[in-house]
């Protein structure tokens, strides 16, 4: 069996692991060891990996559920499981940075849990950069869990029952036009404002750009809370910014990390990542 090797990159979550090849067949101890360092670490980076979409997909079943990739779903029913971020067409053309698939993505730039949109999030996000920017293109990622840590008892305590509503066309039309049928796809959600990882007992707040209100208080108030928590867990010093390098293999827990783009110049550069998730398994509001 492979000895997994984890370096920590940032005090408070991430490891880059070596030891692994994903062109390997992955034993039930590894898949295992992956998931329980992932509990862990919230973020695991897999460098120099040999991908293509049928590996990707093997990883993606080993630690769970795909999820339906909602843009497709939305605007047209059919189920596909892999979303392109970057502006490098299946076909190998190249969008600038005025193309309409182009504007949408910049709403990846915003502080954002993967498809805390639906009912049911998403639990993993499973990311392999083939072409990457010479400028640019990196993601930031910052810790809700670690962000909970910090706050005062008294704040932890009054957020403790509180859920909040999260609305996908909320935050991203301020952006660019969601698609009508899109748009119906997706209606606003209620979830926890504070979420217990089931294996260790670590609370995190779950909040970022889809988040919209909380539930039964008023519109300042509610606008005021969920600015500030979200303020909270991403000054610099709590932020790792990931350099994106082709071969990087990136899974991270979106039940308690937030994350953007950093944007890079469309027009100059090329950048081809593809990304799989691992769907939730029930409502926030059913976890414990």
């Amino acid at each position: 069996m492979p000895e997994l090797h984890f370096e920590a990159l940032h005090p408070d979550f991430g490891a880059k692991v070596t030891g692994l090849s994903f062109t390997d067949r992955l034993s039930q101890e590894i898949v295992s060891e992956i998931q329980k360092a992932i509990d862990q670490y919230s973020l695991l980076h897999f460098p120099n990996q040999k991908m293509n979409d049928e590996s990707h997909m093997v990883i993606t079943r080993c630690l769970g559920e795909p999820e339906a990739e909602h843009v497709t779903y939305g605007k047209t029913g059919k189920i596909v499981y892999f979303g392109t971020v970057g502006n490098v067409m299946d076909d190998d053309s190249k969008k600038d940075g005025t193309d309409p698939s182009t504007l949408y993505q910049k709403g990846n730039e915003l502080w954002h849990s993967d498809s805390s949109f639906r009912k049911i999030p998403s639990y993993f996000s499973i990311t392999h950069a083939y072409e990457v920017p010479g400028e640019g293109g990196e993601t930031e990622f910052a810790s809700m869990r670690s962000a909970y840590a910090r706050l005062p008892r008294e704040k932890q305590e009054k957020i403790e029952n509180l859920s909040c509503i999260h609305d996908y066309v909320f935050s991203r039309s301020p952006v660019a036009p969601v698609n009508p049928k899109h748009a119906a796809s997706l209606p606003p959600v209620e979830h926890k404002l504070v979420r217990t990882n089931p294996v260790n007992g670590l609370k995190n707040y779950f909040v970022g750009s889809h988040a919209r209100s909380v539930v039964g208080w008023h519109g300042v108030e509610s606008r005021k809370l969920l600015d500030d928590l979200l303020e909270w867990s991403t000054q610099p010093k709590d932020v790792y910014s990931h350099k994106w390098a082709a071969g990087d293999t990136v899974v991270w827990d979106n039940r308690c990390l937030l994350h953007r783009g950093a944007g890079y110049n469309a027009d100059r550069w090329r950048r081809r990542m593809r990304q799989t998730r691992v769907a939730g398994k029930v409502s926030t509001l059913e976890e414990p």
